[in-house]
């Protein structure tokens, strides 16, 4: 049998496959439905949860008030002098609380970064951030040490609902870089070593406000 024959003889048998379907033996196994099951608990609890699963540290705030000052806890703690926060945001809200955290410019030498974020995922402890926020590329990632503040408003459950947040909040015009975040950078390339702050921040807070 020639190749053409051989090839034209599959053909036909697909076609007629094709033209008389096997039924699907357990059809409610079929459809779209996701894998996971919905949360039972608060989100932000099963975000809390995944997150420091892998290695981020995470902090609950009940107000703006509080967010600030125990942020400045922690900076006086870790001895933070170098501290770059470029949205103009979260600036005012320590301005306007009298938080006194002096904000640098290079990131370079600096010892932490504060950002906000677009979302939270709550299944995988995931960041959403983007340039469409002031932060940009670089303020989350050149830092060692990054501060994610967020609100519980954020939260959504899964990627894809993240990512239709997204949509809805940009149509077609989607920010030209979106970054899915799960705690501090890390890397087993090498020798199969775990090694964290290879790619990134060597610590990851998020600090999520009631709201």
């Amino acid at each position: 049998m020639s190749v053409s024959a051989s090839k034209e003889n599959i053909l036909k048998k697909i076609r007629q496959a094709l033209s008389h379907p096997v039924p699907v033996p357990f059809p409610q196994s079929e459809g779209n439905s996701s894998v996971f099951q919905p949360p039972v608990d608060d989100m932000a609890v099963q975000f809390a949860q995944e997150f420091t699963k892998l290695q981020g540290k995470f902090v609950f705030c009940a107000d703006e008030k509080d967010m600030a000052e125990q942020l400045l806890q922690l900076a006086a703690a870790r001895k933070w002098d170098k501290v770059v926060c470029r949205e103009q945001k979260l600036q005012q809200i320590f301005k306007q609380l009298n938080i006194p955290i002096n904000f640098h410019d290079n990131l370079s030498d600096s010892d932490a970064s504060f950002t906000t974020c677009e979302l939270l995922v709550s299944r995988t402890g995931t960041m959403v951030l983007s340039t469409g926020n002031e932060s940009g590329r670089t303020t989350s990632v050149y830092a060692p040490v990054h501060v994610c503040i967020a609100y519980t408003s954020q939260m959504v459950y899964d990627l894809k609902d993240a990512l239709q947040a997204l949509r809805e909040k940009y149509g077609n015009q989607l920010p030209s870089f979106i970054s899915f975040a799960t705690g501090p950078s890390r890397t087993a390339d090498i020798e199969k070593t775990l090694v964290v702050g290879v790619h990134g921040p060597k610590e990851v807070f998020v600090f999520l406000i009631e709201g």
